[in-house]
């Protein structure tokens, strides 16, 4: 190594390992949102996404995906518009979330982990087609988990919209806690992406 260099070898060994560790490469390229333009523009849209819902919103094929904004502060106190979850919705006579159809419908379970005989068939961010099953009737109301293979139980508060039928309930999710409803998201966000690779393999590229 040359007299004059900056680094040794050993630092420069260092930092490109650091640069080959995935961890570190894997920055969420749907976080953060860059405004190029007119200082105006960027004020407007600051101050809009501080006192309202604003959304970006895509359409793909019959589906319409929209994107919240949101403004966060870093540690120097300067803000940043950031991308939240996506919600997608059927577009049709009248739109609806898209809705995932569980491959096999899954028990909803009290807080001991106990099936109560409703099981969930389909599901969005806004509600839920449950199927009852064996002596249970359809409560007007229910808290129960949701728990699919692979993730964390979510908590569920179900209010009854209607009956389907002997066996099926529709159920609204309105009010489920928002960190749930934002996990509950994340969730069918993932389903989504299983569903539809064309589209998330265009977003990632």
């Amino acid at each position: 190594m040359q007299a004059d260099a900056l680094l040794t070898q050993d630092e420069l060994d260092f930092i490109q390992n650091m640069q080959q560790m995935p961890q570190l490469n894997l920055a969420d390229t749907m976080s953060s949102l860059l405004v190029n333009g007119d200082h105006r523009i960027q004020t407007l849209l600051t101050r809009l996404v501080a006192n309202e819902q604003v959304t970006l919103q895509a359409q793909f094929n019959n589906q319409q995906i929209s994107f919240p904004l949101q403004l966060v502060e870093d540690e120097f106190h300067a803000l940043h518009l950031q991308v939240g979850s996506p919600e997608i919705y059927e577009d049709g006579p009248s739109r609806r979330p898209w809705r995932l159809s569980m491959e096999t419908p899954c028990a909803l379970r009290n807080t001991r982990g106990q099936a109560v005989g409703l099981w969930v068939r389909d599901i969005s961010f806004k509600g839920a087609l449950v199927e009852v099953r064996g002596p249970a009737k359809a409560p007007a109301r229910f808290v129960l988990q949701f728990s699919p293979a692979g993730i964390a139980p979510i908590s569920l508060h179900g209010v009854l919209r209607r009956r389907i039928g002997a066996d099926l309930a529709a159920y609204d999710l309105g009010r489920t806690p928002s960190d749930e409803i934002e996990r509950l998201r994340e969730y069918i966000l993932q389903a989504h992406r299983e569903a539809h690779p064309e589209l998330h393999d265009q977003v990632s590229s």
